[in-house]
């Protein structure tokens, strides 16, 4: 023999049905209708990054390549092994396909339909940072400030949004009522709309928790500026999961 054998096996793969809903939550045929949306938007159109090279992995392998990154939150140098490639080829598949799977745009809706916001800090290795459905913000900002900068308010224009009571400076918000700053109780009316506010208000934080099963989003060790693609294409694999 005069070199070595390229003889790498793939042990996960899209085309076993049964790894599909451990990594990504979804049904096949939903996982079916996730790989058309990033066909669609121009996955199986993305070179390998090296000329004359193709992908050794289809397109429905590499996304259920990042999504099992996501999912275990594995080194850069596990995944590959696992799909039958070198670390650099699962590395180039996560930088290319994941900001492919990103929520769409918010679609215009019934004026009446209240948005609820809320955000979480993710633990990353150079920052802290508090992710809304926009821009990531640094940690120690407050809640009105990141509403503000992250660019949901402006995403949010025109419509009701509901959001707990740090958003004091966003006049357009809809809040709990606070105390009076003399100390006296509030009215009961007051008090009966805050408690309805906190149950509405609550799915956001339940949305969150479930998101947060993704274990990348309990320790993200790449880079800050790629958070926001991965946020964003953990809850589009997120909302088939709970919608069916």
């Amino acid at each position: 023999m005069t070199g070595w054998d390229d003889a790498r096996v793939q042990v996960i793969s899209a085309s076993r049905l049964e790894w599909i809903a451990p990594f990504t939550s979804l049904q096949p045929g939903q996982f079916r209708n996730l790989v058309r949306v990033v066909a669609e938007r121009g996955g199986d159109a993305i070179a390998d990054g090296r000329p004359g090279w193709q992908w050794r992995l289809d397109l429905a392998e590499r996304v259920l390549l990042v999504a099992t990154y996501w999912r275990t939150n594995l080194t850069m140098r596990q995944p590959g092994p696992l799909f039958g490639v070198s670390h650099a080829a699962a590395h180039r598949g996560i930088d290319t396909v994941g900001p492919l799977l990103a929520l769409a745009p918010v679609r215009r809706r019934r004026i009446d339909q209240v948005a609820i916001v809320d955000g979480t800090l993710v633990p990353t290795r150079d920052h802290r940072l508090v992710i809304a459905t926009g821009e990531p913000q640094p940690g120690n900002r407050n809640d009105c400030t990141v509403y503000r900068d992250s660019g949901i308010a402006d995403t949010l224009a025109g419509r009701p949004v509901m959001a707990d009571g740090g958003h004091q400076g966003n006049p357009d918000v809809i809040m709990p009522y606070r105390e009076p700053r003399d100390g006296s109780p509030l009215e009961d009316w007051q008090e009966d709309l805050n408690t309805v506010h906190r149950s509405i208000r609550a799915r956001a934080g339940h949305a969150l928790a479930r998101m947060e099963n993704w274990t990348i989003l309990r320790d993200y060790r790449r880079a800050a500026h790629t958070l926001r693609d991965t946020a964003s294409g953990i809850a589009r694999l997120h909302n088939p999961a709970l919608t069916g």
